[in-house]
């Protein structure tokens, strides 16, 4: 996190210049296993994708991505689509994820899409889905919800 900014400020500021670069930064895995987020070509919002890495294979056989990256790029696009759209700046925590695989994910470029479901005053709830060749055959799909962390708690 950059000096001489409060945890608070400096997330409202990049969550106001909607910088995901700088909220990947921090987030050593989601860089190590190749996400980033893209304007959506099909519209409003943003389309996040995971690069096909081959330390992200799982099963070296088809090959197909290991199940728990395909998790872990679903959870941080949840995690970051949650708080770009909040609204407030705030840090959200996973209470739960429940995902469903629709097919093997194999080495190639994936995507994903969320949709913010709900956001109540501490909980919110977000859908994602993730696709490689065809967005109408996702490869998994995933319901998030999240508690909603103070606007201004990290900084007290």
């Amino acid at each position: 996190m950059p000096e001489g900014f409060h945890r608070a400020a400096w997330l409202a500021r990049t969550r106001d210049d909607r910088d995901l670069a700088a909220w990947l930064a921090l987030i050593p895995y989601a860089r190590r296993i190749g996400v980033s987020a893209e304007p959506d070509p099909t519209g409003d919002g943003l389309r996040y994708r995971l690069e096909p890495h081959p330390g992200n294979v799982g099963n070296v056989m088809l090959p197909a991505l290991h199940g728990g990256v395909v998790a872990a790029f679903m959870e941080t696009a949840a995690t970051l689509d949650l708080m770009l759209a909040t609204r407030e700046p705030r840090l959200p925590r996973v209470v739960d994820l429940s995902i469903d695989y629709l097919r093997a994910a194999r080495l190639a470029p994936t995507f994903a899409r969320c949709e913010l479901l709900r956001e109540g005053r501490r909980l919110a709830n977000v859908t994602v889905s993730a696709w490689q060749a065809r967005e109408t055959a996702p490869v998994a799909t995933a319901r998030l919800h999240f508690v909603l962390g103070e606007p201004d708690a990290e900084d007290r």
